[in-house]
Formats: C-alpha cells, sequence, structure tokens
C-alpha cells in the first residue's frame, strides 16, 4: 500500500527523500491551498526550516506516493510529534495528501545556504517556480562537516549538481 505525501521544503528533491524513503515515487506538482511557505521553524542547528502557515495564499509543493514501510522512517526525520505534526491537506486537485507543519513557530528565521539550494534544487527538478524563494537570505553554514550539510552535498550530487552552490 503507499500513501499520498506532499513535500514543500528539502524533501522536494527527489533524491534526498528517496534517502529517506525508498520508495518514494513523484507523482507531479501540487499547489497548497489556504498556506504560505516560511522558516520559521526553528531547526536543531539554531537556522529556519521550511513549514506552512495557514493563511489566504497557496504554496507549491509536489506530491509523492511512499511505501506505508517507509512511512515510520519520514516520521522519524521531520520529528513527527515533537518538531513538526502530521496533518491532511487537501490540494487544489481535491486530492488529499499528508504532509508535516510546525509545531512551533520563531519568526525572523533564516535557512542555511544549504538547505535552501535543496529546495531550490526540488523546485527545478519539478518545474515549480522560485519567486516566493527570491526574498530568502540563506546564512552560510560555518561547518562544512555539519551532518545535514554534508547529507544536503550528497543528495545534490546525486541529483546530477557537481557543485551544491549551482543550485542557489
Amino acid at each position: 500500500m503507499t500513501l499520498p505525501y506532499l513535500a514543500y521544503g528539502s524533501n522536494l528533491l527527489t533524491a534526498r527523500l528517496a534517502a529517506r524513503c525508498p520508495s518514494a515515487r513523484a507523482i507531479g506538482a501540487a499547489m497548497i491551498l489556504g498556506h504560505t511557505l516560511d522558516f520559521a521553524k526553528h531547526g536543531r542547528d539554531g537556522t529556519g526550516k521550511a513549514t506552512i502557515t495557514q493563511g489566504a495564499a497557496r504554496a507549491p509543493g509536489v506530491l509523492f506516493e511512499i511505501a506505508a514501510e517507509d512511512i515510520p522512517a519520514l516520521d522519524a526525520a521531520e520529528g513527527a510529534g515533537v518538531h513538526y505534526e502530521k496533518i491532511e491537506l487537501l490540494l487544489e486537485t481535491g486530492q488529499r495528501a499528508f504532509t508535516y507543519r510546525a509545531l512551533m513557530r520563531q519568526a525572523g528565521l533564516a535557512p542555511f545556504d544549504w538547505y535552501l539550494a535543496l529546495i531550490r534544487a526540488g523546485r527545478h527538478e519539478h518545474g515549480l517556480g522560485l519567486e516566493d524563494l527570491a526574498a530568502v537570505t540563506p546564512i552560510p553554514d560555518p561547518e562544512p562537516n555539519r551532518p545535514g550539510f554534508i547529507a544536503a552535498r550528497e543528495a545534490l550530487s546525486r541529483a546530477g549538481y557537481r557543485d551544491w552552490r549551482a543550485a542557489l
């Protein structure tokens, strides 16, 4: 059995999501009704991570199918129940999918450069626009050996980027 999952942040990049959920298969672009993307989720590294906030706008995402046995690994990677809540969304097509939304928010956060590169590369991979990301100013990560940074570089390399900065 597979479940519909809506990615809107770093999991947009299929190589990143597949490292967490080998069964992940992209279905196509989708719009999240009544939500906007922001970086108000306080990450363990002190930077902003992607989340969606209810509002009048729409946020772009990608609908994936994921095998039920891969969902616990995705829940763990997202910190479901601790950092993010698992929610069901109604997409513009009328289809329902699950995703994650930050449990707590903090204004004024910015993402690391490599984290924003994952999102931008995922948007590019699936033909989604970058307009809403134009005003996001990332922070250079001073720790190139940070596990998240290493995993991001590996995912971007698997996606065909010789230099992860090319995704910015």
